[in-house]
């Protein structure tokens, strides 16, 4: 089994274990995003504006053994109207540095009332069926942004996007020294869900 698979299996455990109890404190607000939902949070957030997962309609989130009860859709013009962050590293796709830029994952996470304990369980999952788990202590170190432009071009669905967690690993001593490929294994690109989970 190789890393990425480990990682993957993981993580789609954790998010299928995650409970509800965080939810106790939640909002709900009828109202769905105005706009198609890019990303959807769920587990242990304060705010939420849908129900549950629908297998026969929510069809890749189920496929990816997904689950919750209500969660927040969150739409490009969300994520645009947040304070927005540009990153410049080196991708090892081409071996070459690229701007990007959107909002920081934090101020996402904020938005949904994710709890703000450093231990907090995040757990990303990508278009691909490629999931990461890692701790909000680690997203905040990092720095990471939900980018949504790559070279001030929209992050294109088919591409690389149409949303990428990622950081700058060029500044961040512990992997700047890492090859390439080794650098972003925290970094999901095509990401359309988040699953936070109270530690």
């Amino acid at each position: 089994m190789n890393k990425r698979e480990f990682l993957t299996r993981t993580a789609v455990l954790v998010g299928a274990a995650a409970t509800p109890a965080f939810g106790a404190q939640r909002e709900y607000s009828a109202r769905c995003a105005p706009s198609p939902v890019i990303l959807t949070i769920s587990g242990s957030i304060k705010r939420s504006n849908r129900g549950a997962l629908d297998p026969s309609f929510d069809q890749l989130l189920a496929k990816h053994q997904i689950r919750f009860s209500e969660a927040y859709g969150i739409d490009l013009p969300l994520l645009a109207s947040m304070k927005q962050v540009t990153i410049r590293p080196t991708i090892e796709y081409d071996s070459h540095q690229h701007t990007f830029s959107g909002p920081l994952l934090t101020e996402v996470l904020a938005h949904v009332g994710a709890p703000d304990a450093g231990s907090t369980q995040i757990v990303m999952h990508a278009v691909d069926g490629y999931a990461v788990m890692t701790t909000l202590d680690t997203v905040r170190a990092y720095r990471f942004i939900l980018a949504t432009q790559m070279d001030g071009k929209p992050l294109p669905l088919g591409g690389l996007g149409p949303l990428w967690a990622i950081f700058d690993a060029d500044h961040l001593p512990e992997l700047a020294t890492k090859p390439l490929k080794d650098r972003f294994e925290l970094s999901p690109w095509g990401l359309y869900h988040i699953q936070v989970t109270q530690a």
